[in-house]
């Protein structure tokens, strides 16, 4: 962790005038850039089902319907910082036809504030954070396979502990606290109320459980074939690898949790990639590229992190504690985090 006097040599105040004109978001942006990959992903998707099995066409159309969806979803990485009352619509669109249909509605997502908190982040209480760093390397391999069972967990979770719940209280409360937040520390607990930019929650949840069951329906009145689902569970799986490697590659996971960090410790345990604009794009969609940028400026739209990136690095007076948090590439942070945990104990 870096030493206190960094902030006082730390040109946070000047980062802050450079980009003062980057903060408003596009709703052009946001509606083109979303339509377009979600309407690609299940056209792609609907290619992968009807073509012959393991052909090179399916294999093409399973990887642009990954790729697609995976940059769909994580718009709920922007729905998650957006101001209050803003982008209704586009929230429920979102819902609609992407968030839904993988069953990562919006609201499971409303926890992601507390992790840009100076209080919280790094912390116990950052449902975002592992101090992978400090720990076993192992422990960032069961992370990752852990991907391969998220999409049946999230079924079971909406397809049946959810009408339970409405059933048995204690089972509620235990679905709200531990089953309904996108988080990667396993202790995290919801608090009760946290609801912020998703009011109607419970019409969400609700929603997921129908479309859970109609699929469930179709499939075995034989409407839907059932390798529908075996693909969407293959691109599910293949979404959630993308992003637990992706969340490696974002930080540097050394707070050992018992301990607060300043605001810019919190930008410097984060990471920017510097890596090839295209490949980069493709795993870390929406700007994700530049998460210790977005940390310094959490509300900052997607489509001017690079903008901001590339004023700071060229007209920060003194810009070396700003190139501190680069890496070049995911390769290049995965091997250092894996180094660090590797000298650890």
């Amino acid at each position: 962790m870096e030493n206190k006097k960094d902030t006082q040599v730390f040109p946070l105040r000047e980062a802050h005038h450079l980009v003062r004109g980057l903060m408003t978001p596009n709703p052009i942006i946001y509606w083109v850039d979303f339509l377009f990959h979600v309407t690609l992903g299940w056209a792609a998707f609907v290619v992968a089902l009807s073509t012959p099995l393991f052909s090179i066409w399916q294999f093409v159309a399973f990887i642009v319907a990954t790729l697609a969806h995976y940059r769909s979803v994580i718009f709920i990485h922007e729905l998650a910082h957006l101001k209050k009352g803003t982008f209704k619509i586009f929230r429920l669109v979102w819902n609609l036809i992407s968030g839904i249909p993988f069953l990562v509605p919006s609201f499971t997502y409303g926890v992601h504030y507390d992790h840009h908190k100076p209080d919280i982040y790094g912390t116990s209480e950052d449902g975002e954070y592992i101090p992978f760093a400090t720990k076993k390397p192992i422990l960032m391999v069961g992370y990752v396979l852990a991907s391969f069972l998220l999409p049946f967990i999230f079924f079971v979770r909406y397809l049946l502990l959810t009408p339970a719940s409405y059933l048995i209280p204690p089972l509620r409360k235990f679905c709200w606290e531990r089953a309904s937040s996108l988080s990667i520390n396993p202790t995290y607990k919801r608090p009760s109320g946290y609801i912020r930019n998703d009011k109607y929650w419970k019409i969400q949840e609700f929603a997921t459980f129908v479309f859970s069951i109609v699929v469930i329906t179709c499939v075995m009145f034989n409407i839907l074939p059932f390798k529908i689902i075996i693909l969407w569970y293959l691109i599910g799986t293949s979404i959630f690898i993308l992003n637990s490697l992706r969340t490696l590659a974002a930080h540097a996971y050394r707070n050992p949790g018992d301990q607060k960090m300043e605001f810019h410790e919190q930008y410097l345990d984060s990471i920017n990639i510097s890596g090839n604009s295209f490949i980069t794009a493709l795993w870390a969609p929406l700007g994700l590229r530049y998460h210790a940028t977005h940390h310094l400026f959490m509300s900052m739209p997607y489509h001017n992190l690079g903008k901001a990136q590339r004023l700071l690095v060229k007209n920060l007076s003194d810009n070396s504690l700003y190139l501190k948090t680069t890496r070049n590439s995911m390769w290049d942070a995965l091997c250092r985090i894996w180094g660090e945990a590797s000298t650890s104990r």
